[in-house]
């Protein structure tokens, strides 16, 4: 990725923190749970790892409106099309972030991605994956991410590569 959208990425993310911050200072901050603050934030700096790494962002919380969920973000690397579930955490323990996308959330997220392809105007389906990135957000500590591609297939009984 050129060196200038590299820039321009990481300036978008600043402004987008900073932006945050002075509706806090204002006191005008949303007022969520803070499981679902965390989740949102986690969702930001995700779209920002992924856009650093070249993908194409298409959709954020996208959901069909009739089938229950949503994704939480769904990207084009090159040719392929991926679905991605974002799992955040501010503190490290004894389970990892990614077993919290279970069989029930992988079914959800597998009926989501049919419901988006078979809207998309191509003829053929395109090369579809299902990816898990982790998320620590742990308070005075860099950011970390675990990206785990290919995660899942349409299937429970098919094989990950």
């Amino acid at each position: 990725m050129a060196r200038t959208a590299q820039i321009r990425i990481a300036l978008l993310e600043r402004v987008l923190g900073g932006l945050e911050h002075i509706a806090e200072r204002r006191g005008r901050a949303q007022t969520a749970p803070a499981h679902l603050t965390t989740g949102l934030a986690g969702e930001d700096a995700a779209f920002f790892y992924l856009r650093r790494k070249g993908y194409t962002v298409v959709a954020r919380r996208w959901s069909s409106g009739d089938v229950p969920g949503d994704v939480d973000l769904i990207a084009w690397q090159g040719a392929m099309l991926c679905f991605i579930e974002v799992k955040t955490r501010t503190a490290r323990d004894m389970t990892p972030a990614e077993t919290a996308v279970d069989s029930h959330k992988r079914a959800i997220l597998r009926r989501l991605a049919r419901r988006y392809t078979r809207q998309l105007p191509q003829t053929a389906m395109p090369s579809v994956r299902f990816d898990v990135i982790s998320v620590y957000l742990v308070p005075g500590e860099k950011r970390e991410f675990m990206h785990f591609e290919a995660a899942f297939g349409w299937s429970e009984y098919e094989r990950r590569e």
